[in-house]
């Protein structure tokens, strides 16, 4: 936040410029009550603005501060007090929710009202202009000072809501993070016991069951590939990998796999078995196509 000393190096506004308009403040105290009848008859004219001035009481109070705020830009004075009575009006005007619109509306009526004062009261074309030239120098500080109240108040809904936002999306992401981690863990636990029931297969070849076995042994084989799969796929997940759906795809082919292997040792009827079979061709071609389509979504 600026100073006022810096607001009005910022806007040319030197000593001399305050002089102008301490010479206006006679002027000012005298046409006042003619500033403000224009100033409310604009104001009630808005039915934005009108909706805030129903109440006789406060109507009257609002006109008594807008008379003084108006006189007080004749004073000869500018300093941080000054500064920070613009800052409450601004403050005031956000909290009734008034449009920053309507408030630069309004100060052009004061604008005006105060440049035609000059007009009227100086025949100097000289003195005309350095007086309009301070009128309008303070009018634009006056100005800046209240809707700069709009921009913090923008700045602080935005800051609150980014930081907010910030810390959904970092919770969601560690939570996504810990389920990823458990969903490894739970494969790894299922691999090992795929690792004991590929050894019961074993156990069944060597105890003479050989047809049994080497296909109950190989469909557990393809189930313990389905499982690396997973697992490496999961890996790269939580190391920041990008999802591969191929890999899905992949299991429920080896799983099918292992389920025509299990048809077979049943002896299953043939339409089961063409069914099946029919099933992992389908599969095999929708694999094909999205194998192709990732292939040209990554070819430059």
């Amino acid at each position: 936040m600026f100073t006022m000393q810096e607001i009005k190096s910022h806007y040319l506004f030197t000593d001399e410029d305050a002089e102008q308009l301490k010479s206006l403040l006679p002027i000012a105290e005298a046409d006042k009550e003619q500033l403000i009848e224009e100033f409310y008859d604009h104001l009630l004219g808005i039915p934005e603005t009108a909706q805030f001035l129903q109440d006789d009481q406060r109507l009257y109070r609002l006109k008594k501060n807008h008379a003084d705020w108006f006189v007080g830009m004749f004073a000869g004075t500018y300093d941080n007090l000054y500064l920070h009575r613009l800052q409450r009006i601004g403050h005031v005007h956000v909290q009734i929710g008034l449009n920053a619109h309507f408030v630069n509306a309004a100060m052009q009526v004061v604008r005006r009202f105060s440049v035609g004062m000059i007009r009227e009261n100086f025949t100097d074309r000289e003195e005309r202009r350095m007086k309009t030239q301070a009128v309008e120098k303070i009018i634009d500080i006056n100005l800046d000072i209240i809707t700069a109240s709009y921009i913090e108040e923008e700045l602080k809904k935005v800051f609150i809501s980014h930081r907010l936002e910030s810390k959904l999306i970092h919770a969601t992401e560690r939570f996504t993070y810990g389920l990823n981690l458990v969903l490894v863990l739970a494969l790894a636990g299922v691999s090992i016991s795929i690792v004991g029931l590929f050894g019961w297969d074993i156990f069944h070849i060597f105890r003479g069951d050989m047809e049994k076995g080497i296909l109950s042994a190989l469909g557990s084989l393809l189930i313990l590939w389905m499982m690396i799969e997973l697992m490496d796929n999961e890996i790269k997940t939580l190391k920041g990998g990008r999802f591969n759906i191929l890999v899905f795809i992949g299991v429920i082919i080896v799983a099918m796999i292992r389920e025509i292997l299990i048809s077979t040792l049943r002896h299953d009827a043939l339409e089961t078995q063409a069914f099946l079979a029919g099933t992992l061709l389908i599969l095999g071609v929708v694999y094909f196509l999205v194998a192709k389509s990732q292939q040209f979504r990554t070819t430059p």
